[in-house]
């Protein structure tokens, strides 16, 4: 590819003989060159309103010092596409350049200018919402991503100074930049050879010695999670490494090398690029405000955690929805409004008729700890009822399971009334959060210290908020709990974040959530090096 100083030198002398020319000929006016912008962007109707609301005045192949800064800072963020993992075929840069090089005729710098700011606002989508659609992908990415219009991307570079707009495109997080500069680590690794030979899969623990323990060993070394060693035994220092790396990797940290553990220290550096390109797309379809407060619920890592000014003050294990197709949990963001302390569980539609009502046909008596009540909330007598009569389209009642220790929900669930039916809530399993993996619930999210995180929640509001928590918990009656100032949501799914002390963490996609997001980027365009790794 052409330098771009190069390749702006060469573009300003085709602006000036193009308008040398169009002077030779008499054509002064701007009809030339507006007839072929309008011309060129009758395919981009967003584009083409954009030049008549702004008279065809010229963003970018004017002789200004304005426009030779955004055609440069153009031409420069499409030859570093690469950093954001983003597919540079897309944008075809290459054939951009010639022919900005080839115009000659006002006619010429019309469909150059056209062609730009197409380019431009195609780069600028996919660099601030993604180069995919969520929503094409999987049917619990319901996220509904804010993708500016090209108006607004045209008229901010206009309003800029020269090409700062484009330089300031992308997720301004440090999240999204440490990602984007550990893809710079792994790439480099994935030239160098990667993390070197695998671990044969089987039971490696403290005590063990031998050419097993070596390769574990050498492998953790390469990883950075031991020091260089020759030693061949499995001594504290393996057995602490091994600890470290299934803490980084959401693995139980117990220090033995069993099956888990090794299928995922053998992954290649490549699988774990993917995951981190994947990341990298799945923060640009985030909020660019994600609130200054906010509860942030990982599903791949299987935590719920209270942001304050990006420091994580609060953080719990959770349980996410059942892998089957009608349990995963979706990934959306949304607003907590309230919480309810006492809640009764309103079983849901779906639950009735495919769990509740085949048990009701064999017994009557079934699931007794479960009112069922008609439209207008009384109570049935389940003895005066014949439930084979009933199909899961006719089903009349409605089941509720009052306030209580057992209930399902346990004793507070926190809401932020969503589509989907979703919330976040206490649970009498608690056995369940002892699991490495962690997906049991029909959608809803699961708290192994909800009290604790409704503490946490009321401390803005409430003098003593456990006081306060506890008082109207031991009424036992259902109580709604407004928050008084409303705290966003965000439901995401991440196998590769960064920690909060820079730490790389990677999880298992349960959901395979991230392979298929993986193929649809590589649809678009974004490939892996061409190395090994």
């Amino acid at each position: 590819m052409p330098s771009v100083s190069r390749s702006t030198t060469r573009f300003l002398f085709a602006i000036g003989f193009a308008l040398s020319a169009s002077v030779a000929k008499g054509d002064t006016s701007p009809t030339a060159f507006q007839m072929a912008l309008a011309e060129s962007t009758v395919s981009s109707p967003a584009i083409s309103a954009y030049y008549r609301e702004n008279g065809y005045e010229p963003l970018w192949v004017g002789t200004g010092p304005e426009h030779k800064a955004r055609r440069a800072a153009l031409m420069q963020a499409l030859s570093s596409t690469d950093r954001h993992g983003l597919p540079s075929g897309r944008y075809d840069a290459k054939s951009l350049m010639e022919q900005m090089e080839q115009a000659r005729t006002t006619r010429d710098l019309g469909a150059v200018e056209a062609e730009l700011s197409r380019v431009f606002v195609r780069y600028a989508s996919d660099l601030q919402a993604g180069t995919v659609q969520p929503s094409k992908i999987d049917a619990g990415l319901v996220r509904n991503v804010d993708r500016h219009p090209a108006s607004d991307h045209l008229q901010q570079l206009a309003n800029g100074q020269g090409g700062k707009y484009i330089q300031q495109l992308g997720p301004d997080s440090p999240q999204y930049r440490a990602l984007m500069k550990q893809k710079m680590a792994l790439k480099d690794l994935m030239a160098q050879g990667g993390w070197g030979a695998t671990v044969p899969v089987t039971k490696l623990e403290r005590g063990d010695s031998g050419a097993n323990v070596i390769k574990l060993r050498n492998r953790l070394v390469a990883m950075g999670y031991l020091k260089p060693t020759a030693s061949p035994d499995y001594d504290d220092k393996l057995v602490a490494a091994v600890q470290a790396f299934q803490t980084a990797h959401g693995l139980e940290a117990d220090g033995v090398a069993g099956k888990g553990t090794i299928t995922e220290l053998n992954r290649p550096a490549s699988d774990r690029l993917k995951a981190v390109l994947v990341a990298m797309e799945r923060e640009r379809w985030l909020p660019e405000e994600r609130g200054e407060r906010h509860v942030l619920v990982n599903q791949a890592d299987f935590s719920a955690k209270i942001v304050d000014d990006g420091r994580v003050t609060f953080e719990t294990r959770a349980v996410i929805g059942k892998n089957t197709h009608d349990r995963r949990s979706p990934e959306f963001s949304d607003e907590m409004e309230h919480m309810v302390i006492n809640p009764s569980w309103y079983v849901p539609r779906s639950i009735i008729t495919k769990e509740y009502l085949p048990k009701l046909r064999a017994n009557p008596n079934a699931v007794g700890h479960i009112q069922i009540t008609d439209r207008r909330g009384r109570q049935v007598n389940r003895g005066a009822v014949d439930f084979n009569q009933f199909t899961e389209r006719n089903f009349p009642f409605s089941m509720r399971q009052p306030p209580s220790k057992s209930n399902a929900l346990g004793l507070v669930k926190f809401m932020f009334p969503n589509k989907y039916n979703i919330y976040l809530h206490d649970t009498p399993q608690k056995s369940l959060f002892a699991r490495e993996v962690r997906a049991f619930s029909h959608g809803c999210i699961r708290l192994a210290q909800p009290f604790e995180f409704a503490y946490a929640l009321l401390a803005r509001q409430e003098e003593d908020p456990k006081a306060f928590f506890h008082r109207v918990l031991n009424t036992g009656k259902e109580t709604k709990v407004e928050l008084e100032q409303s705290v966003p949501v965000h439901l995401i799914y991440r196998t590769a974040y960064i920690g909060p002390r820079g730490e790389v963490q990677y999880r298992r996609d349960v959901y395979d959530r991230d392979r298929k997001i993986w193929d649809a980027l590589q649809k678009a365009g974004v490939v892996l090096p061409d190395v090994q790794g």
